[in-house]
């Protein structure tokens, strides 16, 4: 698994686009999975910080269940609508894939203004894709651990 920071010296551009669309928008969805193995998703907010990319949850939550007892997880960030007719205006959106590990050290969760009770989880990366369109094609640029970009075009 890579770090936010590792993602970003393996892929700088592909970085930098995911960052800004992730930086643009503050809802995001999380997609978890259940005790019986069926997805969930929930609405969350990420953040960064010294390299690494994180996410919290209020210490009931279902998701902070989920990831304890089951770190993949996938984050989809999704932007505005294309302006106009043309699809190519469209921003595009992003969707990462990895595992979140929780945090339990009180030296961090103090740096991070936790609210007691709450969780606290780094995201460690497997795969991030940006999703758009150009001209007539969806353009796919994907990045894996161990693989680095590729990018796919489809008509």
């Amino acid at each position: 698994m890579a770090s936010w920071q590792e993602f970003d010296r393996q892929a700088p551009e592909l970085a930098g686009v995911a960052r800004r669309l992730m930086d643009a928008h503050r809802h995001k969805v999380l997609a978890t999975l259940r005790k019986d193995g069926s997805p969930r998703v929930s609405g969350v907010e990420t953040s960064f910080r010294d390299g690494e990319l994180w996410t919290g949850s209020m210490g009931a939550a279902v998701k902070a269940a989920d990831l304890r007892r089951d770190p993949r997880m996938a984050v989809h960030v999704s932007s505005g609508d294309p302006e106009g007719p043309d699809p190519s205006t469209w921003e595009g959106d992003v969707k990462l894939a990895g595992r979140a590990v929780e945090i339990t050290d009180k030296e961090v969760l103090e740096a991070f203004e936790s609210e007691a009770g709450s969780h606290l989880f780094r995201i460690e990366l497997t795969e991030v894709v940006w999703t758009r369109v150009e001209g007539d094609e969806i353009v796919m640029d994907a990045w894996r651990e161990g693989v680095g970009v590729r990018q796919i075009r489809r008509s």
